[in-house]
């Protein structure tokens, strides 16, 4: 795939990325209104497509791993041992049956969305960047491809 062709799915992934982030806010703002049961299918629901989401990761991370710098390839493994952690704390705390406990894990819940959400704006943040810099560097290229044009 030639680089603008790239550059442009780039910025078709940034379209897809704020879709699914309206997507997101949709449901937490659906949420208050639904019945346990509702919510706690679409809990999983949303489980299985973060799942789902994080093994797409994985595999892009290690099919281009040549491809990826160090610091992109440390913060996937990174991430998948925190969301491990995450899932495994959260099914253990959905055991817990004493009211403390159940409080102080919905205070936890609701600080650990908050740090994701924080966390997806800096994603997005460093996705701009990781773009603007990629379009930057393709037209170093042309440059020189030009200026090595000329000299010849």
């Amino acid at each position: 795939m030639a680089l603008a062709d790239q550059l442009t799915a780039l910025s078709d992934h940034l379209t897809e990325l704020a879709a699914r982030a309206k997507e997101a806010e949709e449901h937490a703002a659906a949420a208050r209104g639904k019945a346990k049961a509702d919510l706690r299918a679409e809990v999983e629901e949303a489980q299985a497509s973060a799942r789902d989401q994080a093994d797409k990761l994985r595999a892009s991370a290690d099919a281009n791993k040549s491809k990826l710098s160090v610091w992109w390839n440390d913060l996937q493994r990174t991430w998948n041992e925190h969301v491990a952690k995450i899932r495994e704390n959260v099914e253990t705390k959905r055991a817990e049956h004493d009211f403390d406990r159940a409080e102080r894990h919905a205070e936890q819940a609701a600080s650990d969305a908050a740090f994701a959400i924080e966390f997806a704006y800096a994603a997005i943040a460093e996705a701009d960047y990781a773009v603007l810099d990629a379009e930057l560097a393709r037209m170093e290229v042309e440059e020189q491809r030009a200026a090595s044009a000329v000299s010849a």
